[in-house]
């Protein structure tokens, strides 16, 4: 059996503990787990990073809406600098009581729709709840995957323009040195 490595920031939040009117969460991670967060989302710094969520019931499970917002420290990919760059990002999430390991193996069966209601029922289908496991959502696993979702993959300094060589240059393509250096062998050849 492999060993998972425990979670990063975990705050759990179990469908029992949330009350009939709801409850509200504001999340900051302390100065380690914020280090510990940018290594796996593989920032140079993390300087800031809060969470706010607003919990509700949703028939047997929950709702979770909120935000996050977060100062990223990155390398910019033309100049190789430190630049930070904001992110936000809206949550709006429900949670479900999930399927035990046996029954997510198996595909139900429903033998009374032929491919005409299948294909209208995926149309209007909504994207389907994300699972309970164990009764409890974890409000820190949320705000590190959007977090990550909402990093730049290729963040630039402002003003900053990669300046490449022009398409139509002798010396741009990657084999110029081997013409060159073929001109020079066979001067006659060509």
């Amino acid at each position: 059996m492999t060993e998972r490595n425990p979670p990063i920031w975990t705050v759990p939040v179990r469908v029992e503990d949330v009350p009939e009117e709801g409850a509200h969460f504001e999340l900051s991670p302390d100065d380690k787990t914020r280090a510990d967060i940018a290594t796996l989302a593989g920032l140079r710094t993390l300087p800031r990073l809060v969470a706010s969520f607003d919990i509700t019931r949703s028939g047997s499970g929950l709702r979770v809406v909120g935000e996050i917002a977060a100062t990223a420290g990155q390398t910019c990919v033309v100049s190789l600098e430190p630049v930070e760059n904001e992110i936000r990002e809206r949550i709006d999430l429900v949670f479900a009581p999930g399927m035990s390991a046996l029954q997510s193996d198996v595909e139900p069966e429903d033998t009374d729709l032929d491919a005409k209601d299948l294909e209208a029922k995926d149309l209007d289908a909504k994207e389907p709840p994300e699972a309970l496991v164990d009764g409890t959502l974890d409000l820190g696993a949320i705000a590190i995957e959007f977090l990550i979702l909402g990093i730049d993959p290729y963040p630039r300094k402002p003003g900053v323009v990669f300046e490449g060589a022009s398409v139509g240059e002798a010396s741009s393509h990657p084999f110029a040195g081997l013409a060159k250096l073929k001109e020079k062998r066979d001067p006659g050849d060509s």
